[in-house]
This record gives C-alpha cells, sequence and structure tokens, in this order.
C-alpha cells in the first residue's frame, strides 16, 4: 500500500510533461502568430509612412526643380533684356550721332531765319522779357544779328558759343538764362525719343 508502480510513476510523469509541452508550444505558436500580425502591422504602418516620405521627397523636388527653372528663365529673361537696351541704346547713339552730323552739314539759308526767329521769341516767352542777350555760333551771327531787328530791347552778344545751331538768351540781368540751340533741344528730346523707339521694337525703357 502506498507504493506506486514504477511503469504507472513514469506514465504519469511522461503524461505530464507531454501536457506541459503542448502547452508551452501553443503558447510559443500563439506568442509567434501575436508578434508576426504585430510585426506585419509595424511593416504596413512603416510602408505607407515610407510612401508618405518618398511622395513628400518627390514633391519638395518638384517644387525646387521649378522654382530653379524660373530663376534660369528670369536670369536668361534679364539678360536678354539687358542685350536689348544695350543694342537699342547703341542704335539711337548712332541715329543722334548721324542726324547731328546732317544739321552740321545742312545749308542754312531759307528758312533758317525763320527757325532763328523762332527760337529767339521761345526764348523771350520762357524768360519772361524780351530785355536779353543772345549769343549764337560765330557761323550765325549774320542770321541772328538780322532777325533780332525784330525783337525791340534785344541784342547780340560779342561773345561767340560752340553749338550746331540756335540761340542762347540771357536776361539783362543777368539772373536768368535759356539755352534754345540745337544741340540743347536734342538733348531735351532725346529721352522721348528713346522711349518711342524702345516702345515700337517692344524693349520698354
Amino acid at each position: 500500500m502506498g507504493q506506486r508502480h514504477p511503469l504507472t510513476s513514469n506514465s504519469a510523469l511522461e503524461t505530464t510533461i507531454d501536457k506541459i509541452l503542448n502547452n508551452t508550444e501553443k503558447d510559443i505558436l500563439s506568442n509567434i502568430k501575436s508578434t508576426l500580425v504585430e510585426s506585419q502591422q509595424k511593416l504596413d504602418d512603416s510602408v505607407q509612412k515610407l510612401e508618405s516620405e518618398y511622395d513628400k521627397i518627390i514633391s519638395d523636388g518638384k517644387k525646387e526643380a521649378d522654382k530653379i527653372e524660373k530663376q534660369i528663365i528670369g536670369s536668361s529673361d534679364i539678360e536678354a533684356r539687358n542685350k536689348q537696351l544695350m543694342l537699342l541704346e547703341e542704335a539711337v547713339a548712332k541715329v543722334f550721332s548721324k542726324a547731328l552730323d546732317q544739321i552740321a552739314n545742312t545749308d542754312k539759308s531759307g528758312d533758317y531765319s525763320n527757325l532763328i526767329k523762332t527760337l529767339i521769341d521761345e526764348s523771350t516767352q520762357v524768360l519772361g522779357t524780351s530785355e536779353i542777350t543772345v549769343f549764337t555760333s560765330a557761323k550765325d551771327r549774320d542770321v541772328v544779328q538780322s532777325t533780332l531787328s525784330q525783337f525791340s530791347g534785344a541784342e547780340l552778344a560779342s561773345d561767340t558759343i560752340d553749338c550746331l545751331g540756335g540761340i542762347v538768351a540771357k536776361s539783362k540781368d543777368g539772373a536768368m538764362t535759356f539755352d534754345n540751340t540745337i544741340d540743347a533741344r536734342i538733348e531735351r528730346l532725346k529721352p522721348l525719343i528713346r522711349k518711342d523707339i524702345a516702345s515700337k521694337f517692344g524693349v520698354g525703357n
């Protein structure tokens, strides 16, 4: 009584061990399955995150490329515009130079005395007085002297000036001077002429 049969004891032990092993196996498999599911979920989450980051990198890259492209185009436009303006300035300078040469070589007869009269008349209006001293070039002295007879109070200066034509009027009190030479009139017209030419060629001013 009270003694177990050796075979019975071993069998019970084996059964117990089997149960333990089975339970352990189940626990392990359950843990593995749980871990696998968790890993799969993390992987899925990571893929979504990576795809989102990938899209962001592509989007940022495209924005940067667009920005660089605009900068390149902008620089090219500015460079092209500067070249256009330089060419325009050179062309305008040549036109003015040619026009000045033609004026210098023009025969000052006929209507030129009418031009001198107009210039003197404008000068008296600008200065607000006909009490003026008129300066002109050596070449124009005779025609100016002859025209001044039509303006009482105006007199021809003894000194001459260097210019293409026209006159410089100075009030006799010396307070006011108006340069109405052809040279000065061309200089005053230059900005308007340059702007008009630039507009015609679509360059702007």
